[in-house]
């Protein structure tokens, strides 16, 4: 049992953080990949759909995921210190 103060044993690998990041990080894409569409859309762009920016943002939210997790995990090395 740990006496309060987190030590590196204690933390979740940057595999299962990036697990439970990756739903977060993938529908943020989604997101952004549709408002940039509606911006697209003002010069004249086709929007696309909510549905394709879903699908999209699916292969796209792993290298987004992967930077997440490089930014938790020094928030992390950084607030042990």
């Amino acid at each position: 049992m740990s006496d309060g103060n987190p030590t590196k044993a204690d933390r979740w690998s940057r595999r299962k953080l990036a697990v439970v990041l990756y739903p977060f990080v993938t529908a943020a894409v989604a997101v952004n990949l549709f408002l940039a569409s509606l911006l697209g859309a003002s010069v004249g762009l086709p929007v696309l759909p909510p549905t394709w920016a879903l699908i999209l943002a699916l292969p796209l939210g792993l290298p987004a995921t992967r930077a997440a997790t490089a930014w938790v995990s020094r928030l992390l090395d950084e607030a042990e210190r």
